[in-house]
């Protein structure tokens, strides 16, 4: 995403500390070893959020995005949750293809501090 976002990707503040936090108020889950595909799952008031899913440039097109989405799902409807709601950057439009074409619909766009521009679009899908 270098070059491509503005601002840049928050993947650059990851620290093991806030990886650390996540593992221990949510949940990480990840396909392989070395991980080539993660995503974060935090439970939120109306939904379970997916944040930081990512694959590797090289096991890009395998469908482990389309796997993780699933075991969100999985996860949703067993926290009791009817929705999962993920963001991605506006600039990113082979990944707003992608998530409409897994049923994810659009609900909002929002802008980084110091934008007076949207910068991200949110999406939910039912589960």
């Amino acid at each position: 995403m270098d070059g491509r976002i503005a601002p840049p990707s928050s993947m650059h503040r990851l620290s093991l500390e806030r990886v650390t936090e996540q593992a221990a108020t949510g949940e990480i889950w990840s396909i392989g070893t070395p991980p080539q595909a993660c995503v974060f799952l935090t439970a939120k008031p109306t939904c379970l959020y997916l944040g930081k899913l990512a694959v590797t440039t090289n096991a890009r097109n395998q469908g482990l995005a389309r796997r993780l989405i699933k075991l969100a799902e999985t996860r949703a409807k067993a926290l009791g949750h009817t929705e999962i709601q993920l963001q991605t950057r506006i600039e990113l439009t082979e990944n707003h293809a992608a998530f409409k074409a897994l049923g994810f619909n659009e609900v909002a766009r929002t802008c980084h501090s110091g934008y007076d521009r949207p910068t991200s679009i949110t999406f939910r899908k039912p589960v």
